[in-house]
């Protein structure tokens, strides 16, 4: 169970640190301001979860993320041209790094016996909110606030997670499954431009 989630860490911290590597260098950041972006996008959410559950150190102080990140950064930084030719190469890395952080975040809540409810809720602040983080300091609105669907994506995928567990479904099949229902939800939100629906009425948003 340990070796799969560390698996699923590291697959995140990879997918995250190339978005940050990707937002930074659009707006042209120097290497210093590109590695901090890559950084906090990979650890911003992991480290409000083990400070929430009161946890310390935080884990990215315990293993080997920091260099995995310094490498993954190195290497986007050497291939931002190709990743540019990548269509909605940000999109794609953002959902891969959402959908693992996800279940890394369920995974560590359910370790210490916290309420599904809360579980599934870890698993999303996991998943989101290094890219708040990155947004704001990229001077950007964080996607989790747009109309698009993103956090509900983290839900559905760490619900499904928890249900999953319940039943004694192993951790990596769940977390294929699981994983796998966040980026479908995530990419056909995006394709058919689904949305959450709005609370205001038209007048409302044409007066904005």
């Amino acid at each position: 169970m340990e070796s799969i989630a560390d698996i699923i860490d590291i697959l995140g911290t990879i997918a995250f640190a190339i978005s940050g590597v990707i937002s930074a260098t659009k707006k042209r950041m120097d290497l210093f301001g590109i590695l901090i972006i890559a950084t906090v996008t990979s650890v911003g959410g992991g480290t409000l979860r083990d400070l929430l559950i009161g946890k310390s150190p935080v884990t990215w102080l315990l293993n080997s993320t920091v260099y995995i990140i310094v490498i993954t950064t190195i290497v986007g930084i050497i291939f931002r041209r190709q990743l540019r030719y990548v269509r909605k190469s940000l999109f794609l890395f953002d959902t891969i790094g959402i959908a693992l952080y996800t279940i890394t975040g369920v995974e560590i809540a359910l370790l210490v016996n916290l309420d599904p409810v809360i579980c599934v809720a870890l698993g999303t602040i996991t998943a989101c909110f290094g890219g708040v983080i990155r947004d704001i300091l990229c001077n950007e609105i964080p996607v989790i606030f747009r109309k698009e669907i993103y956090a509900s994506a983290c839900i559905a995928g760490g619900s499904l997670y928890v249900i999953l567990h319940s039943y004694g479904v192993s951790s990596g099949i769940n977390a294929v499954i699981s994983g796998f229902v966040v980026v479908l939800i995530r990419t056909l939100a995006v394709v058919y431009e689904l949305q959450l629906p709005s609370i205001y009425s038209k007048a409302e948003r044409e007066q904005d």
